[in-house]
């Protein structure tokens, strides 16, 4: 099968590899019709290459049609049409009985002291084989697949694999509720669909922070006030003028849905460069014990959220040693909530929005489908953020 394969920084390719087989009595094999490329995809690509291994198959936002099952998947059949979480999750242990999919304790990566086992991604999550390819094994099937109906187009349901879910709980976790207030900053895909369900939740006031015309321009389209980060010389500027547009606290919420790649960090950059020249092994034992973030976005998180205020952290961060403002924190009585989204714990809320009237706006989210052997160049369109580029699917 074709498969799109990381060998280096910046070096994916798409390659014939062999195709997936089942190994348990749980897996299923599903044929692949559209696969995601998501921010996290772009820390591989660029940051967390210490931990990936020439021959990793990337992808983690899988839709597609039922091949194969094992004997212990009863819920499925060959032909089912299948939404992918990111995570593996077995649905019966204690992390998965209180919604904590990401932690579930049958696939957690004990070696690396991780939570649960996710496709795509590094070893730390157990390099399980990805998804942007034209088959991909599913472990523990007879849980984790989301059944959708057959008709509709690939746009319509892929979201449920990460971008729902993701955003979903980035905005629950900001305590978001009919008349509060959130800024979200970062407007990626992430963030563009938090702005989405924070309106459609009822928040009065969703403002939206970046400094990508293209992305400000689609949110303010929406009903977002904007602030583009590029029009402040100094990070004043901007707190004093969303204080201007919230009665002078701050909004109650603010979501990072930056994470480490965050811009405008140049001491970080530099660390985070100079690890990736160093050779694997190496780079490898410094960020697992001496590792920093680029962390722009969340002290300017910090600092916009009111007194008393919540951040909600789904921008992916992987230091160390990172240092935090604990003064701020502690003095303005903040509360963090943060982490991988547990998909099964928001499928069942999410799944009654993706109807014709399509509230989320999911049938026209995606800004560029490529077939699958254009994956390097749909990689690096996304890190540029050219063209307009915030949703790539890839259709093998």
């Amino acid at each position: 099968m074709r498969a799109t394969v990381w060998h280096g920084k910046r070096d994916v390719r798409v390659e014939n590899v062999p195709d997936p087989v089942i190994q348990e009595p749980t897996d299923a094999i599903i044929r692949v019709t559209s696969s995601g490329l998501c921010g996290s995809d772009l820390h591989l690509y660029e940051v967390l290459t210490p931990f990936m291994t020439p021959g990793d198959i990337l992808g983690h936002e899988p839709i597609g049609i039922v091949e194969e099952t094992g004997s212990q998947v009863p819920g499925l059949s060959p032909g089912d049409r299948v939404v992918v979480p990111f995570q593996i999750a077995c649905g019966s242990c204690a992390m998965c009985a209180e919604g904590l999919q990401t932690q579930c304790e049958t696939t957690q990566v004990r070696e690396h002291g991780t939570g649960a086992r996710l496709f795509g991604y590094t070893k730390l999550y157990g390099a399980v084989p990805g998804a942007q390819a034209e088959y991909l094994r599913v472990p523990q099937a007879h849980y984790g697949p989301i059944k959708v109906p057959r008709g509709p187009a690939d746009d319509r349901f892929v979201y449920l694999s990460d971008v729902l879910p993701t955003a979903w709980q980035a905005v629950r976790y900001a305590g978001v509720r009919p008349g509060s207030s959130v800024a979200v900053l970062g407007l990626g895909p992430i963030g563009t669909m938090a702005c989405r369900i924070a309106r459609h939740l009822g928040a009065a006031q969703v403002i939206g922070i970046d400094h990508v015309p293209d992305r400000l321009g689609r949110v303010h389209g929406e009903g977002v006030e904007t602030f583009d980060l590029d029009a402040f010389d100094q990070e004043k500027e901007l707190l004093a003028a969303v204080g201007d547009v919230t009665d002078g606290r701050g909004p109650d919420a603010v979501i990072d849905a930056v994470g480490t790649e965050a811009h405008g960090s140049p001491a970080g950059r530099l660390a985070q460069q100079a690890a990736g020249l160093m050779p694997p092994r190496w780079a490898e034992k410094l960020m697992q014990r001496a590792g920093v973030d680029r962390m722009s976005a969340l002290h300017l998180a910090i600092a916009l959220v009111r007194r008393g205020g919540t951040l909600s952290i789904s921008g992916v961060y992987g230091g160390m040693t990172d240092p935090m403002p604990m003064l701020t924190l502690f003095d303005k009585q903040l509360q963090i909530r943060m982490g991988q989204a547990n998909v099964r714990r928001w499928a069942d809320d999410i799944l009654p929005l993706l109807t014709d009237d399509d509230p989320l706006g999911v049938d026209t989210f995606a800004t560029h489908h490529l077939p699958l052997d254009q994956a390097p160049s749909g990689y690096e369109l996304f890190q540029k953020k050219a063209d307009g580029a915030l949703k790539v699917l890839f259709r093998p």
